[in-house]
């Protein structure tokens, strides 16, 4: 007697006729969230460990509003304008995505071209603007000295707002000139010496009265950094080790290296996933313009691509509120 084995017809994930279809979504949609969903462990990793670190040393932490103070093209104090300013771009491009989606889904070729286009436009005018503010932040505003202890003072005036060191130092010509290749030093190399020693700024401090130093320690009650007396300000430049402009993976103006460490490591990883968005954009949006999703009679590929593009926008509001605000 022969047995009769029973089979089930074997569809593909994304055959309309298959019933096993996880949450009724195609394969490459389902493969989408599950590298946002991995993308999003390992941002959430970078933020816990800045909040960890920043806990860990929050009474001496650089001010997020005393750092990011510059817009381009503009002087004066403008704190976090610019960086509000990049946050409402961002946001705005993921709305311009959201309609591109709709139109795909009414069969709007002209509509989802010209929404994929601002899109791209807003995420070309982040990325400009974040790389503008990292020339900024390495460039430095003000200078500063660091102590024997890997500690920042700045100099401040009468009502408590930092000054820079041009205003008030005069350099008599520097000590030694700096260790390059093209003087045959090719065994040695270090980064471009400071404009002033730090006796020049010691000099120039004891004739300037009105000038006050400030450490990197935060008063709670003010939410302000510590200034000190005249004759301790003095004792503290006699611990000068050098003196340092802008920021780096090795000294930082504005205080902690740690909060540069951090700045570089966490904007510049989501920078390199909101460059790649726009060129995943760009790609989609040609395919758009020549027609290769009309024949398709599918504008999924928009849907992937807007998924990728809204995560990336949601990873920067957690970057802006933690990094920035709180």
């Amino acid at each position: 007697m022969e047995a009769t084995i029973a089979t089930k017809e074997h569809h593909s994930w994304d055959d309309d006729k298959s019933e096993g279809k996880p949450l009724k979504s195609s394969y490459g949609k389902m493969m989408m969230w599950f590298f946002i969903v991995s993308d999003a462990l390992t941002f959430s990793g970078f933020i816990i460990a800045y909040g960890l670190m920043r806990f860990k040393f929050i009474e001496t932490w650089p001010i997020a509003d005393e750092v990011f103070t510059h817009i381009p093209f503009v002087h004066g104090n403008f704190p976090m304008l610019y960086v509000a300013f990049m946050t409402f771009v961002l946001i705005a491009s993921s709305v311009t995505m959201v309609l591109a989606v709709d139109a795909g889904h009414q069969m709007k070729k002209n509509k989802v071209a010209w929404y994929m286009f601002w899109t791209i436009l807003g995420g070309a005018v982040f990325v400009g603007s974040q790389a503008w503010e990292w020339k900024t932040f390495i460039q430095g505003s003000y200078g500063a000295i660091q102590m024997n202890d890997g500690k920042i003072i700045q100099f401040v005036d009468e009502t408590g707002h930092q000054v820079t060191l041009e205003s008030f130092v005069t350099s008599h010509g520097g000590e030694r000139e700096q260790d390059v290749r093209s003087k045959g030093l090719w065994f040695t190399s270090e980064s471009a010496l400071p404009e002033f020693t730090v006796a020049e700024v010691t000099e120039a401090y004891k004739k300037h009265s009105e000038l006050s130093i400030r450490t990197e320690k935060i008063i709670a009650a003010t939410k302000s950094k510590e200034i000190l007396s005249r004759e301790a300000s003095l004792n503290y430049l006699a611990e000068g080790k050098q003196v340092v402009k802008g920021a780096n993976l090795k000294v930082n103006e504005y205080g902690s290296t740690l909060f540069a460490d951090f700045f570089f490591f966490i904007t510049g990883f989501h920078g390199f996933h909101v460059f790649s968005g726009i060129i995943f954009n760009m790609i989609i949006f040609f395919n758009v313009i020549i027609g290769t999703y009309e024949k398709r009679k599918s504008y999924e590929m928009v849907e992937k691509v807007g998924l990728y593009w809204h995560f990336v926008d949601l990873v920067w509001v957690f970057v802006f509120t933690f990094f920035y605000l709180v």
